[in-house]
């Protein structure tokens, strides 16, 4: 009896090591206890390659502390790494510019609401000078050679990337959509 009542005891302690593991919990799976929130405001939607824009908008960013995380949140404050930016196109063609990373510094407070940023660039200095934009001047036919078109139209992917101060990392998308064209009326 002394046998069946070990085994049995051992049995109940190997099920209850291996619901404890399984457990998914937020922190037992490795995601951070804050979500890093971004989001854009976009002031416009056409660039003119023969036009001053200036700003294409601003970037707000919060630190959001998930929801029954009850210990010191000044550990949960984001320190911000590095940005990516890529590009889809969403007018048939397929040549884009180049993606790129680029680094980027700051704190954002845990909980504190959302801050604004103008320090992400959404193409790199040299992107306009090269395909697909370059085709869209009017010294090299202003016709995009993929869509036969006046313009390329795409969307501009912002993946920001940071860690907590207490070592768990958190990243965040944004995506806007722009038309960009040459000689079309300037920069709305």
């Amino acid at each position: 009896m002394r046998l069946y009542k070990r085994i049995a005891q051992g049995l109940l302690g190997v099920a209850a090591a291996t619901l404890l593991l399984s457990c998914e919990g937020e922190l037992n799976r490795g995601d951070s206890p804050v979500a890093l929130i971004a989001t854009t405001l976009q002031d416009i939607n056409q660039i003119d390659l023969n036009a001053a824009c200036g700003s294409l908008g601003t970037i707000l960013l919060e630190v959001r502390v998930k929801s029954n995380f009850t210990t010191d949140i000044r550990f949960l404050d984001v320190q911000l790494k590095n940005y990516r930016v890529s590009y889809v196109r969403t007018d048939g063609g397929t040549v884009a510019p180049a993606s790129f990373v680029r680094t980027v510094s700051g704190i954002l407070t845990a909980g504190a609401g959302a801050t604004s940023s103008s320090v992400f660039f959404a193409f790199s200095p040299d992107a306009f000078g090269n395909a697909p934009f370059v085709a869209l001047l009017p010294q090299n036919g202003g016709i995009d050679p993929e869509t036969g078109r006046r313009f390329v139209q795409l969307d501009v992917i912002t993946e920001i990337f940071g860690e907590t101060l207490s070592g768990q990392a958190v990243s965040a998308t944004t995506r806007e959509g722009y038309v960009i064209c040459a000689n079309c009326g300037g920069c709305f």
